[in-house]
């Protein structure tokens, strides 16, 4: 079949380990489900793993097809999105917090492809007025967002949050989930291409990275780390919470420690959501007319194209792959 992979581990090339080729049809075991893959997107975790780098002591197995999101039909024809979070079969409770949790293309082969088999329950059937397109970004970088701003920041309807990184897929998707959610939303970019699409997307306010701010917040969503992080922490209110979904510019960081204890700060990592997110993210999407912004959409077969945008640091937006 038709498959979008990875090669090798390529840490400082990692366009060098990029195949668009064909790979074997996947088995389906007795459990899981076989998805013809209509929509699937990229995110940051497939330019992670082309260069080898996994959050699992296991590390990766080569070659591994990418992807981590996507929507599209069962074999009998019922339109699906994928929730990406899979783990222990007698794991219960917070989907998060299991020890053994992955997504496609990790310890299983990902969702560019023309089939993914996935465990029947991370199958969702896909809601009326939410087209395939938009579902197969949700996965990541929506689920991400919506968990930290709602489970992790707890912000409610008039508070102000800080989003770093305006032009992203996880930054757009915070903006549109917190102005729906009646949160006055400023954000940061340091292009102006980036601030516009941030205003244009739902943002109240942006700044240039590092610009200080009219006031404190009582929440900031740092996806972007090392560049960004005092900043994150400088602009956070007394009682405020930092919330960290990942580190496009590095993960290192040097912190003072001192405002955290004098202004009672909280720091709390966030990553994906639980089954239960998922779906109360898509209700929130369908009842509240959201259209998830996407900024290119291309066929599989030009995956190339897509991964060089995000390895140069030119995405504007969420990118699709349709098949």
């Amino acid at each position: 079949m038709f498959a979008v992979y990875a090669t090798h581990a390529a840490p400082d090339d990692p366009l060098s380990s990029l195949t668009v080729g064909e790979m074997p049809e996947p088995n389906v075991p007795t459990g899981s489900v076989r998805v013809k893959v209509t929509h699937a997107s990229l995110n940051r975790h497939d330019l992670f793993t082309l260069q080898g780098i996994s959050g699992h002591p296991e590390g990766i197995n080569f070659p591994l097809i990418l992807g981590n999101d996507a929507a599209g039909t069962l074999d009998d024809g019922t339109p699906v999105v994928i929730y990406p979070m899979m783990g222990s079969d007698d794991w219960r409770g917070d989907e998060t917090m299991d020890p053994a949790w992955h997504i496609p293309s990790e310890f299983i082969h990902g969702t560019f492809a023309d089939y993914v088999v996935v465990p029947q329950r991370n199958v969702i059937p896909l809601p009326s007025g939410l087209s395939p397109l938009h579902a197969s970004v949700l996965g990541t970088a929506w689920l991400t967002a919506y968990r930290a701003l709602f489970t992790k920041a707890q912000l409610r309807p008039g508070e102000t949050v800080l989003i770093q990184g305006a032009s992203g897929g996880m930054s757009t998707a915070l903006i549109q989930l917190g102005r729906a959610a009646g949160l006055e939303v400023w954000a940061t970019s340091r292009h102006e291409e980036g601030r516009a699409i941030a205003k244009r997307v739902g943002a109240h306010e942006c700044f240039l990275p590092n610009e200080p701010l009219p006031r404190k917040a009582p929440a900031v969503i740092d996806s972007v780390g090392s560049t960004t992080f005092a900043h994150s922490l400088s602009s956070l209110a007394r009682g405020g919470t930092l919330v960290v979904t990942g580190g496009t510019s590095g993960f290192d960081v040097s912190l003072n420690i001192l405002p955290i204890i004098a202004d009672q700060l909280t720091i709390t990592g966030s990553i994906m959501g639980t089954l239960a997110d998922m779906t109360n993210m898509m209700d929130l999407i369908v009842n509240a007319g959201i259209t998830p912004e996407i900024g290119t959409v291309l066929p599989m077969e030009r995956a190339d194209e897509a991964f060089r945008a995000m390895w140069e640091g030119t995405t504007r937006g969420k990118m699709v792959f349709t098949r």
